[in-house]
C-alpha cells in the first residue's frame, strides 16, 4: 500500500517535471537558467524523510546495461509514455482485481441469504485475496462471522474496515453486536454511539440497537444474582425446583395442577423469583404438561379446566411482569401464542379476565409490544378485542380498550390491520356507535381515542374516509349523543370526524348536510369544547359539499362563526374563520350578512394585525378579498390600516405561500374597488412588493388555507 501510494503521488507530480525538463531541453539559455531554479526550488520543496531504512545499494558491473539518467538528452515525450503506459496497466490490473472481488462478494451475499454463513466467509475471504482494500468485504464477511458466533474474527474484520473508511456505520454496527455477542457491554455501547456521531439521522436505529444492550446486559445479571442466591440456598430457589417437578408429574387431576400453579403464582415476589423460574424450565414443564395444554386448548370446559385454565394465565402474567425476557420466553411456544388470541372471548370470566390482563402487561411497554406483534395473530387479536369490548361487562371492556389504545400507538399494528380493516374494525365500531347507552358510553370514549390513533395511519384513514356505513353511524352517533347529552362520546367523536374529513371523498359528500346539520345544533351548547370542535368539523367538511354551504348559511353560521372570532380561543378562531372564508367564497347573501353586521371589517382586520397562525392571517385575507366584492365597501375602509396590513402579509416570509398570495390578491381588489388606496400603497413602497409577486394578480386562484 505505501509503495502504491508513493507512486500516485508521483504521478500527480509529472505534469510538473515534464515541464521543467522541456524547458532544460530549450535551446534558450535564460529558459534554462530559469527552469534550473525552479528545478532547485522544487527538489528543495521535497522534505519528506528517506523511507530507505536498509541499505541495499548494488553495484552494476555491466555499464554497458545502466540506463541513460541525462535528462538533458533524454527524449521526455518517451519518459512520459513509459509512465503513462505503467499507470495504465496498474488501472486496468486494478480494474480485474475489482470485477473478481465484486464478484466473490455478490456470492457470498448469495450464500449469506440463504443462511449458509460458512459458505459465505470464504467468498468474501476469496475476494479479499483479490483486493484488500475493499471495505464492503469486510463489513460483510464481518457479519457472517457474527452469524457464526465468531465474534473477535468479526470485531477484527470491522477495523480492517475502519481502515479502508474511518466513518463506516456498518463496521461500527457491525462491532456493537460482536462485543455484544462477547458481554462486552461498553465496548458495545461505545461503538453504536460512535455512529450518532457520524450520522445524527441514526439516532432511532442506535437507541434500538442500545436498548438491545440494555436488556442483554441486565437479563444476564439477573441471571447471574439468581444462580448465586441458588447456589447459596438463599430466597426461594429450591422451591422453585420442587414446585416445577411436582407439576411435570403426569396424569393427575386439574386440581392438583391449579393448587401448585396457584402456589407459584403466590410466591412471586421479586425478579430473582422470576427469573429461577425461567432458569429451571418453567415455561416448557407447564407447557408441556397434557392436561394444562388441553386446558388452554379449551377442549373440556368443566369448571375444574377452566379454573385449571385461569391459573396458568394467572401465573404468565406474574412470571412476566416487568420481566422482558421471560415475556420473550413465553411467545417461544406455540400453543402459549395461540392461546392467548382465543382465550380473550372465552365465556369463562376468569380466564377472560386473566387473558386480558396478561395481554394489558405486554401491551404497556414498547417491548412486549413488539412481541406481540411479531408472535400474535393481530387481525385476530383485534377482532376479539372488539368482540370484547362490544360486551356488557365493563371491567373487561376497559382492559380491552386500555390495550387497544397501547397497541393503536405503534405503526407495525396498524400497517398489519390494512387489509381486515373493514371486519376486525369498523363493523364492530359502526355496531358500538349506533348504540351508544348508559353502560358503554365510557369505554366508548375511550375507544374512539383509540381508532382516532389507528387513524394516523394513511390508510386507515383513508378506509375510513371512503366507508359510507362509518358516516352513517357518525350521524347517528351525533344525534344520540346530543339528545342524552353523552359528553364525554361527542367530543373525541367530533375531533375523528375532523381527522378524518381532512380527506376529499364522495362518501362525505353525500353526508355533508346531515353532518352539518347535526354540528349546527351542537354549536348553541354550553359546553366551549364542544362548540370548537363542532366549528372544527364544518371547516372541514364544508368545502367538500356546496350544498352543505347554503344549509348551513340559512341556519346562521355566519353570525355563530363572527361570535366565535370575538372570543379567546385559537382552535375556535382558527376553525370559524375558515368556515366563514368557505361561505363567503360561495354565497353573494354571507358576504352581505358579514359586511352589514361588520361594515369596516374590523374582526377580520383584528385577525391580520394579531393572528400568528398564518393559516387565520390567510383566510382572514382571502375572506377579506371577498367582501371587497361588494359595491362601496373598499370607499369604507380608507382611512383605516387595511394597506399596511395586508402590504405587511403579501410582502412576508409565510411559510404558506397561499397567506402571501390571498393578501395580494385582497390588494389589487381593494385597489381596483377605491383607487384612492393606491396613494397609500404608493407611499409604501407597495407597488414594488406587488410587481415581486406579478403571479399573485388577482386573477390567481384563491386559496383557502
Amino acid at each position: 500500500m505505501d509503495k502504491l501510494e508513493d507512486l500516485e503521488s508521483f504521478l500527480k507530480n509529472v505534469d510538473k517535471i515534464s515541464e521543467v525538463v522541456t524547458h532544460l531541453r530549450s535551446s534558450d539559455v535564460k529558459v534554462q537558467q530559469k527552469a534550473i531554479e525552479t528545478a532547485d526550488c522544487y527538489i528543495a520543496a521535497l522534505d519528506e524523510p528517506c523511507r530507505t531504512k536498509v541499505n541495499k545499494t548494488t553495484m552494476n558491473t555491466n555499464p554497458s546495461l545502466q540506463p541513460s539518467l541525462d535528462l538533458q538528452n533524454d527524449n521526455p515525450e518517451n519518459f512520459m509514455k513509459i509512465m503513462e503506459r505503467d499507470a495504465e496497466d496498474r488501472r486496468v490490473r486494478r480494474t480485474a482485481k475489482e470485477r473478481k472481488a465484486t464478484e466473490f462478494k455478490d456470492k457470498g451475499n448469495e450464500a449469506y441469504a440463504q443462511e449458509d454463513y460458512e459458505t459465505a466467509v470464504k467468498y468474501y475471504s476469496d475476494g479479499l485475496i483479490e483486493l484488500r482494500d475493499m471495505q464492503p468485504l469486510y463489513t460483510n464477511r464481518a457479519q457472517a462471522y457474527i452469524k457464526l458466533g465468531r465474534h473477535k474474527e468479526a470485531i477484527s474484520d470491522c477495523e480492517m474496515a475502519l481502515k479502508c473508511n474511518e466513518r463506516c456505520i456498518k463496521a461500527y454496527l457491525h462491532m456493537g453486536k460482536a462485543y455484544q455477542g462477547l458481554k462486552k457491554y461498553k465496548e458495545s455501547r461505545n461503538c453504536l454511539e460512535k455512529i450518532m456521531e457520524i450520522d445524527p439521522v441514526m439516532e432511532k436505529m442506535v437507541k434500538e440497537y442500545l436498548y438491545q444492550v440494555d436488556f442483554e446486559e441486565g437479563r444476564e445479571n439477573q441471571e447471574m444474582n439468581a444462580r448465586q442466591a441458588f447456589d447459596k440456598g438463599e430466597g426461594n430457589g429450591p422451591r422453585v425446583s420442587e414446585l416445577l417437578e411436582k407439576l411435570s408429574r403426569p396424569g393427575q387431576i386439574p386440581l392438583y395442577y391449579c393448587g401448585g400453579l396457584e402456589i407459584l403464582s403466590q410466591a412471586v415476589t421479586d425478579c430473582e423469583f422470576q427469573t429461577l423460574f425461567r432458569l429451571n424450565n418453567g415455561f416448557s414443564v407447564i407447557s408441556s404438561n397434557d392436561t394444562v395444554r388441553s386446558c388452554l386448548l379449551q377442549k373440556t370446559k368443566d369448571p375444574d379446566s377452566q379454573e385449571l385454565c385461569a391459573s396458568a394465565l394467572k401465573l404468565w402474567r406474574v412470571i412476566c411482569c416487568g420481566n422482558d425476557e421471560n415475556q420473550k420466553m413465553l411467545m417461544t411456544f406455540p400453543l402459549n401464542r395461540q392461546s392467548i388470541v382465543h382465550l380473550i372471548t372465552s365465556e369463562h370470566v376468569a380466564v377472560q379476565n386473566e387473558c386480558l390482563a396478561l395481554l394489558f402487561v405486554y401491551s404497556r411497554m414498547p417491548h412486549g409490544r413488539r412481541l406481540a406483534m411479531d408472535n400474535l395473530n393481530v387481525p385476530m387479536l383485534m377482532r376479539n378485542l372488539m368482540a370484547c369490548i362490544s360486551k356488557p361487562k365493563q371491567q373487561q371492556q376497559n382492559t380491552a380498550v386500555n390495550i387497544l389504545e397501547n397497541f393503536a400507538a405503534e405503526n407495525k399494528f396498524c400497517i398489519q390491520l390494512r387489509d381486515v380493516l373493514t371486519n376486525s374494525v369498523i363493523v364492530p365500531f359502526t355496531t358500538l356507535l349506533r348504540n351508544i347507552s348508559k353502560s358503554n358510553r365510557h369505554v366508548l370514549a375511550s375507544l374512539i381515542s383509540a381508532i382516532g390513533c389507528l387513524a394516523r395511519d394513511d390508510v386507515i384513514c383513508h378506509s375510513f374516509a371512503h366507508d359510507p356505513e362509518c358516516w352513517k353511524a357518525f350521524v347517528v352517533a351525533i344525534r344520540q349523543c346530543t339528545a342524552c347529552e353523552y359528553k364525554e362520546v361527542i367530543y373525541p367523536l367530533l375531533g375523528l370526524i375532523i381527522n378524518l374529513s381532512a380527506i376529499t371523498s364522495p362518501i362525505i359528500q353525500e353526508h355533508a348536510v346531515s353532518l352539518c346539520d347535526c354540528c349546527m345544533g351542537l354549536l348553541r351548547d354550553r359546553d366551549g369544547g364542544v362548540i370548537t370542535r363542532a366549528a372544527g368539523v364544518l371547516s372541514t367538511v364544508l368545502p367538500q359539499s356546496p350544498e352543505a354551504v347554503q344549509h348551513v348559511i340559512q341556519g346562521g353560521a355566519i353570525r355563530t362563526m363572527r361570535l366565535l372570532l370575538k372570543g379567546t380561543g385559537q382552535n375556535a378562531t382558527k376553525y370559524a374563520i375558515k368556515t366563514l372564508t368557505v361561505c363567503t367564497a360561495a354565497s353573494h347573501s354571507a358576504r352581505e350578512e358579514l359586511v352589514k353586521s361588520d361594515r369596516k371589517l374590523s374582526i377580520l382586520r383584528h385577525l391580520l394585525a394579531s393572528s400568528c397562525d398564518e393559516m387565520v392571517s390567510g383566510n382572514a385575507a382571502l375572506c377579506l378579498a371577498h367582501c371587497l366584492e361588494l359595491q362601496g365597501i373598499a370607499s369604507t375602509l380608507l382611512g383605516t390600516d387595511i394597506v399596511p396590513l395586508l402590504l405587511h402579509h403579501a410582502a412576508g416570509d409565510a411559510k404558506r405561500t397561499a397567506v402571501r398570495q390571498n393578501a395580494a390578491i385582497a390588494l389589487g381588489q381593494l385597489c381596483r374597488s377605491e383607487p384612492r388606496h393606491m396613494n397609500k400603497l404608493r407611499e409604501l413602497h407597495g407597488f414594488e412588493i406587488l410587481h415581486s409577486c406579478m403571479q399573485l394578480s388577482t386573477s390567481a386562484p384563491q386559496h383557502i388555507v
